[in-house]
Formats: structure tokens, C-alpha cells, sequence
């Protein structure tokens, strides 16, 4: 296998080493390859091969080396032949085989991060070439998956300028990559952290051939200068692979007088593989397997795009039949993988695609990809668009099927015209929402050709288009309104509506089962309007024509105004240990309490109701006076009680709202109360005096509540599953006796626990299951003796 294939050697492999040197090369070299078993243990002396570079055999030939059993590092030395130079260069090694060990991890690190460097910088000359206005996605995909830092300002500048900007300054580029690091690390106990902190410093070396990798050559020079004598000195060299050759690159120039440069190579470590860590980008995603330009994107590895050590890449997708397999390749451009041809015929459904491939010598299992497979769809209109092509004006139709990710165009078949493209969106994945251009069509048959990819022939759908003309049914509304509802047909050419010097325009036109509904607006008082009495408006068209339509004017709506609200315990009940963090946020097993004042009529009418309901319209009761719940404060105020938990049972929660009811069952607008809002039965909270560890909260229903936390931004907070059942929670050491949660029916607002902290005993330990996900842990500092505080004060609102 080429070098270039292979990211880690292991005992027992066989490699072979040529020398590639001119033929007039005047300098004879001694190559030597050692092997290393860890920075405090020396390698014997059989571990020592000597190649002499110019003698035949060499040049011809070549030498095999075997990779003894326990080395752990593998590195080659190319010295100018000198009278002792290899029983000096086997005893420096000997005598310090720790620098030898990490000039190695270094090496290798900054190898690989520069073939990173080398991908991005190739891509980007290679596109700013054949296609400049592709540069910017081209090269943020490339530099998300290589691990490039991007300067997004250099696609400010004009487009012959971006190249040059995005390639210069290129000390610092590099991200730190964690795959890498792990690679480096496996066989040595150094950070490779310490590699990436110098790389941001590169600027210590000035402009070398691989400036981003100066501080690590530095640092790694540094220590080799450590073994200077009269007639050696060590340079570390760069080896960046190339199929089956290790080309080498300085950044100084070696030294044929004494000292003589003695070039550091590190080769590939010694030790299992690690396998890259690829995933997809979004593993929910699915995409479809026929759709041309197919890109599955994947991140996490950038050693996947820079360099050819994952090789033979296949989409191995397993059918009801033979499983199929599809050549693959990755292209840091695109931002993943790609199709190396053609998707084969495939089984129309869903599939899954596994990414398999070889990690060097060993077999890889990459990441998994839902796949798509076009088949004939069965399209429907939905129901309520089935007459909803109308000519003379855009109409939008919705169409139901099995899956819409394959669709590659929609065409329409309109009559009497050629067909046209239409614009289409998938709201949800097996419905269509699409333009149909009526304005200047003709009536008759439609027909919507789906074109799906991978498909020789489109699927057909044929509608009905009609011919409607303008009518109008009703102008409808309640005296005092400033909203009334229109409906008729063509309803979209109405340009105001008029009625005794009122007039209205139009606000929101909608298609209700076979006919429209236009909402119109005024600024004027309608409130002189006469309930009962027969009117007659007139209607402008954008044309210019004007209609005539009936008017039916509705006894007016009671408008009130929410003055206050607010919440009351029961005398009897003891203070809840929970304080809520909004006035909005109203506990279910409290009084809620409002006052509504009268607006029209002035006066509150004894015999008009208050409807409380859910927005939903879950649960709702009414109140009234003659039951209680409805008080008379004077004239033009009523206070409003009511008992949740008595009136709608333990399972309410979420916005509540509340509206008049005159005595004629004329209802007003609603009006927002807050949230209903239930807490868990919270009654003792034990901690160990010592504030890292964490505390026993313990209660009933606590799967009422979100999560906890130690703090009010929640960091670190512990989530408590929605199926929790138990009675006790692991929850972070409050902090001046206080804890922060959020309530499963409102998480948006913050509360806070405050109850009395008790010491941690055996007995009140949290038992190991049910348990939510554990929290991070605690904050280390010492905090003083949590203390209870004082109430919470009452949740009203003024």
C-alpha cells in the first residue's frame, strides 16, 4: 500500500524505503531508520538500519525494514556520510530517546496539518480559475471541513481580489482538530495541544515554506538543538505524502560543513488505527438517492479531505434484494461526499446508505444517510382546492403525496397556452404548495405534470379551472365594530366598501369551502348603526364598476377592560416554597382573581356572563352573579373569582382568556389572563455541607417541573425526564439557599425554589434509579449555610 494510504503502522509490517536522489547528486547520504518504544526505554541496536543512499542496490533496489514487536514511534535520519556518523547518531538516540519521541509527535501533527492547509489553499486557486463566482460557498464548504479558519471579509472585496485575500496571511489558519490531536497522542504521553498553541505563533519563523507550522518546527528545532555537536546538527523536515512518496520540505536550508544538517523524519506512529471521526452534518436529513449533484455532508474528520488515508469509499445501501454498492469520494468543495458516477436503479422508498471504505489496511464504517428513491407518486388534490383554480387572478393549490424530496420541477398544462414552470415550496415533506399563474388563463382542464428525478415520465394531475365572476352575498358585522366580513365570489377585485359615509377596505381575504370572505376595516364609528334595521352598501370593484350588497348590522358586542388581576392563597394553605417568576404565570391550585371594567355598555349589566376558557378551548366555565363568582364592585366594575383546580381539574394548564356574554348570547373579544401553571409538591431539600456536591430535593409530582438549576441563566442545570415518576431529585447546591426551575407548563420563565436546606443523611440519600440526566458538576467555592428566606410576595399584577 503507498505511504500515503497509511495512517498508522503496527508490529510486524514490512516497509520498503528507495531514495529518490539525482543522479548527479554530489553528497552521499546515509539513511537510517529507527524505531522507538517510548520517551524513558532506548531502543536496542538491531532497531538501527542503515541504507547507504549511493550504493546500487539502494538506488535499484531499495531496503526492506520490518517493524519490530513493542516500538511505538518510527523515524528516519538523512545524514552526510562522515567517518562515525552512524554509531553517532545511534547514540544520541540511545542517550535521549525522549527528544526523538516528541520531535516525532510534532512532525507528524504538522504534517498532517498542512496537507489540511495545502487541500484549502489548492481548492481555492483551482476555483478562483474556472469559476469565481462559486469561490465563496466553494470555499466555506472547503474550509468548514478542513478545519480552516475563514476571513469572511475577504468576499467583501471585488471578485479578482478574493482569492489572493482568502490565501494570504495564512499563519493561524489551521483550527485545532481533535482527530489529529488523538493521532498524534496515541503513543505518547505529550499534549498535543502544546502543537496547536504554537501553531497561533508562527509568526516567529518570518515567511518559510510552511509558515502556519514555524512555532512547531521552532519548538521542535529547539529541542533537537539540545544534541548539537561539532559535526551534527538536527533539522526537523515536513514529510507530506504523495501516492508512494514522502516528499520532505525544509524551512532551513541543511549544512554540508560542520556542524552537518542531519534531517528528522518522522514516519507514520506505531499503533492501532484511530478511526476517523465522520458524521453527518444533520442526521435527520434525508435526501434524495436520483437527484443530480448528490452531496452527502459529512464533518468532524478533515483528515478524510486532506489526505488519501481513507481510500476505496463505497454507499453501501442494503435492499430487499442484493445490496448495492456505489463508488464514492470525498470533496472538501462541497462541503462531504459525492457520487464517483451515476446512482444505479434503485427500489422507489426509503433506504438507508452506510459509508464504508478502508482506514488504511483496516476496514471503515463511516455514517449513515437516509436515502429517498423517486418512484411513481400518488398525488392528490387536497379537498378544499379542488376548485380553487379560478381564472383571472393566482391562485395557490395544495397537493398531497408520499415524499416531495425527489421532485426536481413542477409544469402546468394551462388551456389554450403552452406549459409553464411553476414555483413550488414543500411545507411538510409529503405536501406541495404551488403558484398556479391564472390571471391571463382561459377556463378549462389543467394539467400539473411532477417531474421527479431519476423518472422518465412526469406524474399527471388534471383539474378544473372556472370562470367566476363577481358576486356579492352579505356585508356582515356588529354595531360599533370597526372589522366586517364580506362574502361572495371574487372578492380579490373589491376596491372599498361604503355605507352611510363609512367606508371600509380590505384587510384579508380568504377561501372558505366555495366561496370567499373578505375582512374589511374602518377607522369611523359604526356604533350608530341600528341592529335589526335593513341597509344596503356599496361596493367599488378595482374596475371601477360598483355593486350593491345587503348589510346585516348585529346587536353590539360588550367591550370590557381588564383593570387587574392577580392570584390568592387559601388562609389555610402554607406558603409555597416557589416563587413565580411572571405575573403572567397563574398557580392552578390558587384564587384567580380579576376585575373587568364596562366599556359598552357604561353600565356592567347584572345579567351579562364572564366565559374563562383555555385558548385552546380545553376547559372553560362561566361566571355570573347570581352564582357568587361574579361580584359588582359598582356601577361599571365586576370582580371575577375563580378556583381552577375546583372548576377544571388538575390536569389544566397553558394560556387562559377571558370574554363578556350579554344576556342576547352576544360574546365580546377575549382578553388574555395569564398561564395556568402547575408546581410539584417541593417539601425538603437535603445537602452535604460541602457546596461541589449535589442535593436531594424530594416532593411530589416532580415531573411538573422543566429542570433545575444553581443559577438563573441555568448553566449546569439538571433536566427531569417527562415520564420521571420517583420522589426525589439530584439537584445542584443551591446557592444562598435558593434554586431556579422551570415549570413544564411555561418553560420560557424562570421561578425560584427557596426552602430551608437540611443536612444530607444516609437515609435521604437519591436513590440511583429513576434518575433525570446528571448535572455538571457544582460550583467548588464555599458558600455560607443556606438560610430560608423570607415569603415570596403575592403574584399580582396592578
Amino acid at each position: 500500500m503507498p505511504i500515503g494510504q497509511v495512517p498508522n503502522l503496527l508490529p510486524g509490517d514490512r516497509l520498503w524505503i528507495h531514495p529518490d536522489f539525482p543522479e548527479s547528486q554530489s553528497t552521499r547520504f546515509v539513511l537510517i531508520v529507527v524505531f522507538l518504544r517510548g520517551a524513558t526505554n532506548p531502543p536496542p541496536a538491531e532497531w538501527f538500519t542503515r541504507v547507504d543512499t549511493w550504493t546500487k542496490q539502494a538506488r535499484e533496489e531499495g531496503v526492506f525494514v520490518t517493524v519490530p514487536q513493542e516500538a511505538q514511534q518510527a523515524i528516519m535520519f538523512l545524514a552526510p556520510a562522515t567517518g562515525g556518523d552512524f554509531s553517532t547518531l545511534r547514540n544520541a538516540v540511545k542517550g535521549r530517546p525522549g527528544i526523538f519521541v516528541r520531535a516525532t509527535q510534532d512532525l507528524q501533527a504538522a504534517s498532517l496539518d498542512r496537507m489540511r492547509l495545502d487541500a484549502y489553499l489548492a481548492e481555492v486557486k483551482v476555483t478562483s480559475q474556472t469559476d469565481p463566482k462559486s469561490l465563496k460557498d466553494r470555499a466555506q464548504k472547503a474550509a468548514s471541513v478542513l478545519g480552516i479558519r475563514l476571513d469572511q471579509q475577504c468576499f467583501d472585496k471585488p471578485t479578482d481580489q478574493q482569492a489572493p485575500c482568502l490565501t494570504q496571511h495564512t499563519d493561524g489558519m489551521v483550527l485545532d482538530d481533535a482527530n489529529v490531536s488523538n493521532r498524534v497522542s496515541q503513543l505518547t504521553t505529550g499534549s498535543g495541544a502544546d502543537l496547536m498553541n504554537q501553531l497561533s505563533y508562527s509568526a516567529l519563523g518570518g515567511a518559510g515554506v510552511y509558515s502556519p507550522y514555524i512555532g512547531a518546527i521552532v519548538d521542535t528545532a529547539r529541542i533537537l538543538a539540545s544534541l548539537h555537536t561539532a559535526h551534527f546538527q538536527y533539522i526537523p523536515a515536513l514529510a507530506l505524502p504523495t501516492e508512494d512518496t514522502l516528499n520532505l520540505r525544509l524551512n532551513v536550508p541543511p549544512s554540508f560543513r560542520d556542524p552537518k544538517s542531519v534531517v528528522v523524519v518522522a514516519l507514520p506512529p506505531v499503533g492501532p488505527a484511530k478511526i476517523p471521526p465522520l458524521h453527518p452534518v444533520n442526521p435527520a436529513d434525508q435526501y434524495c438517492a436520483e437527484k443530480t449533484g448528490l452531496v452527502f455532508p459529512a464533518e468532524g474528520a478533515p483528515l478524510v479531505y486532506a489526505t488519501p488515508e481513507v481510500h476505496d469509499l463505497k454507499l453501501h445501501i442494503q435492499s430487499k434484494s442484493d445490496p448495492i454498492e456505489v463508488p464514492l469520494k470525498a470533496d472538501a468543495s462541497q462541503g462531504g461526499l459525492v457520487l464517483a458516477h451515476a446512482m444505479p436503479p434503485l427500489p422507489s422508498g426509503e433506504l438507508t446508505g452506510v459509508v464504508k471504505g478502508k482506514w488504511g489496511f483496516d476496514d471503515w464504517e463511516g455514517p449513515r444517510f437516509h436515502l429517498v428513491s423517486a418512484g411513481t407518486g400518488k398525488w392528490t388534490v387536497s379537498p378544499s382546492d379542488e376548485s380553487a383554480l379560478v381564472v383571472g387572478r393566482d391562485d395557490t393549490l395544495h397537493i398531497q403525496g408520499d415524499n416531495a424530496l425527489c421532485i426536481e420541477k413542477i409544469e402546468a398544462q394551462l388551456p389554450g397556452a403552452s406549459a409553464v414552470e411553476l414555483k413550488w415550496k414543500s411545507p411538510t415533506p409529503n405536501v406541495l404548495e404551488l403558484g398556479v399563474p391564472m390571471k391571463d388563463a382561459a377556463p378549462g382542464p389543467v394539467t400539473i405534470n411532477i417531474h421527479q428525478y431519476g423518472m422518465d415520465k412526469p406524474d399527471k394531475l388534471t383539474l378544473m379551472a372556472y370562470s367566476e365572476a363577481a358576486s356579492l352575498e352579505r356585508l356582515k358585522l356588529s354595531a360599533g365594530d370597526a372589522e366586517a366580513a364580506l362574502t361572495g365570489n371574487r372578492l380579490d377585485e373589491v376596491a372599498k366598501v361604503s355605507l352611510n359615509g363609512i367606508e371600509w377596505a380590505p384587510a384579508d381575504l380568504k377561501r372558505v369551502q366555495d366561496q370567499d370572505r373578505l375582512e374589511v376595516k374602518t377607522d369611523a364609528d359604526t356604533a350608530h348603526l341600528e341592529s335589526g334595521k335593513r341597509y344596503t352598501a356599496k361596493v367599488e370593484l378595482r374596475d371601477g364598476r360598483e355593486l350593491k350588497v345587503p348589510v346585516s348590522v348585529e346587536l353590539p358586542r360588550p367591550q370590557v377592560t381588564l383593570l387587574s388581576k392577580g392570584t390568592q392563597d387559601e388562609e389555610s394553605a402554607e406558603p409555597s416554597p416557589v416563587h413565580l417568576g411572571s405575573a403572567n404565570d397563574l398557580p392552578v391550585d390558587g384564587r384567580l382573581v380579576f376585575f373587568l371594567k364596562s366599556k359598552t355598555p357604561a353600565n356592567f349589566p347584572r345579567d351579562e356572563k364572564v366565559e374563562v376558557a383555555a385558548a385552546d378551548n380545553s376547559f372553560r366555565t362561566t361566571l355570573s352573579v347570581s352564582d357568587g363568582t361574579l361580584m359588582l364592585e359598582d356601577a361599571n366594575t365586576a370582580l371575577g373569582v375563580v378556583e381552577p383546580l375546583v372548576k377544571f381539574g388538575s390536569s389544566a394548564f397553558g394560556p387562559v382568556q377571558a370574554r363578556v356574554v350579554s344576556a342576547d348570547g352576544v360574546a365580546g373579544e377575549w382578553l388574555s389572563l395569564g398561564t395556568l401553571v402547575r408546581v410539584p409538591g417541593f417539601k425538603e431539600l437535603h445537602c452535604p455541607h460541602n457546596p461541589s456536591r449535589q442535593c436531594t430535593l424530594t416532593g411530589t409530582n416532580l415531573f411538573l417541573a422543566e429542570s433545575v438549576a444553581a443559577s438563573a441563566d441555568f448553566d449546569n442545570a439538571v433536566d427531569v425526564p417527562p415520564d420521571f415518576t420517583g420522589t426525589q431529585l439530584t439537584v445542584p447546591h443551591p446557592v444562598n439557599g435558593v434554586l431556579y426551575l422551570k415549570l413544564r407548563d411555561d418553560p420560557e420563565t424562570v421561578q425560584t425554589l427557596a426552602l430551608s436546606v437540611m443536612p444530607l443523611t444516609p437515609g435521604t440519600q437519591a436513590p440511583t434509579t429513576p434518575a433525570p440526566k446528571p448535572a455538571a458538576t457544582a460550583p467548588t467555592t464555599e458558600q455560607p449555610s443556606a438560610q430560608t428566606p423570607a415569603p415570596p410576595p403575592s403574584n399580582t399584577e396592578p
